[in-house]
């Protein structure tokens, strides 16, 4: 039994103390972008238009989908070499992150302009895209190699402020090209100056707390260990985010510019409902999942989280649905009626969605790579069947009925894996 005394010393421990703390600031980073997040899009959906609307999600469609291409040496494979190495190989450790993630990253920027450039997109969305996908050269390359070695102490406070900061002067900038009435092509260019100045802050800390030096360097073995390790999970990782945005890639070639701005509006605050309520399974991962390793203990706490979830998320979608009227006309303006429907259909997906997320945690637990690949892959083929079919009979709605089915196929693939790794 857990007695005050016993919670005392507990948070005595300096550990427990830090990781606590850490918890409080990523809750509120996340806040503060989602809040961000829609404030932004309120602004943009009533200046541009649902068509002009639709070419700016389209736009940042295309930069999700390949910004995980950019995720190579994730922090899963950075993180653990940083705590196993001694200190004074740091810099070897960093530096030879930094110089993979960068090529590749470059790499992946000169490709998406050379798209651009050849007219594989429409006119205004590469021009878009041409701002949004310099966040690519600084993301990875600067602000995830720095944050690894923050989470290696974990003490992400100084990511994690920098980036609120910077959320709330980049939504104060898209208020002033709002005012000034800016030309939609020059928005993309804000998120990339955002990811500069991240980065820069950054750098200029990790800087300062290693006596005024940056001390990286490159070792090459280091460099080919970084490239191959972890590719299953980077795999992974790309087909999960293409199942994520394949709705909107499907649909773009099947519905006009401006009714794809209104599913987009729609589904932009469904996806920001289900990322805060899934900090639910951020928050309690290191307690009920990953610390426990009896199987026993461990299934029954599965079944009560999914319970829990489910609950939360259905109970969540019931008040979205009645109040969709009124928060999509608050949010996006009178022009996007059309999204309201959408916006109340969308928000049950919030329900396979969260029991994914938390059968996904056993996958984490046990680092099963292949699993992850596996399920992603099944969802990815299993919702693009679907959408060919749904979509030329139900447009928008039929993307939606391609997301749902992808999602039951991702949970049921965790279910199998959790009823044969925790089985008596």
């Amino acid at each position: 039994m857990l007695t005050l005394k016993g919670l005392s010393a507990r948070f005595a421990n300096p550990d427990v103390t830090r990781a606590f703390a850490n918890i409080v600031w990523l809750g509120l980073e996340r806040v503060t972008q989602i809040a961000v997040a829609i404030v932004i899009s309120g602004m943009l959906a009533r200046y541009f238009g649902p068509d002009t609307f639709g070419k700016w999600q389209y736009a940042n469609t295309l930069l999700l989908v390949l910004s995980p291409i950019t995720w190579v040496c994730g922090a899963e494979i950075l993180v653990p070499t940083i705590v196993k190495r001694p200190p004074e190989q740091l810099g070897t450790v960093l530096g030879s992150a930094f110089a993979l993630r960068l090529s590749v990253s470059a790499a992946a920027l000169l490709l998406t302009w050379i798209g651009i450039a050849a007219g594989l997109t429409d006119p205004l969305v590469g021009a878009m895209l041409a701002g949004l996908a310099v966040t690519m050269l600084f993301r990875e390359p600067f602000v995830g190699v720095i944050n690894s070695w923050l989470q290696s102490m974990t003490y992400s406070k100084p990511q994690l402020l920098t980036s609120m900061s910077t959320a709330v002067v980049k939504a104060a900038l898209v208020y002033l090209l709002v005012r000034a009435a800016a030309t939609p092509s020059r928005f993309g260019w804000l998120w990339a100056l955002e990811s500069a100045a991240i980065g820069a802050v950054l750098l200029v800390y990790y800087i300062r707390r290693h006596g005024g030096t940056l001390g990286w360097h490159l070792d090459r073995s280091l460099f080919r260990h970084f490239a191959t390790a972890g590719t299953v999970f980077w795999l992974g990782l790309i087909c999960m985010y293409l199942f994520l945005k394949l709705d909107r890639l499907m649909l773009e070639r099947a519905i006009s510019f401006a009714d794809l701005g209104r599913y987009s509006a729609a589904q932009q605050l469904n996806e920001n409902w289900i990322t805060l309520a899934l900090m639910l399974a951020q928050t309690i991962a290191p307690a009920f999942v990953y610390r426990v390793q009896e199987p026993a203990h461990l299934r029954r706490n599965m079944w009560r989280l999914t319970a829990m979830t489910a609950a939360l998320m259905i109970g969540g979608a019931v008040v979205l649905d009645l109040l969709a009227g009124l928060i999509i006309r608050r949010v996006f303006g009178p022009d996007y009626e059309g999204s309201i429907g959408i916006f109340r259909w969308a928000v049950w997906l919030s329900v396979p969605a969260g029991i994914e997320a938390i059968g996904n945690l056993i996958v984490l637990k046990y680092q099963a790579k292949f699993v992850l690949l596996a399920k992603w892959l099944l969802a990815l083929a299993v919702a693009f069947v679907v959408n060919l079919l749904a979509i030329p009979r139900l447009g928008a709605y039929g993307a939606l009925v391609g997301l749902a089915v992808g999602y039951l196929a991702a949970a049921s693939v965790n279910l199998y894996y959790i009823r044969l790794k925790l089985r008596s």
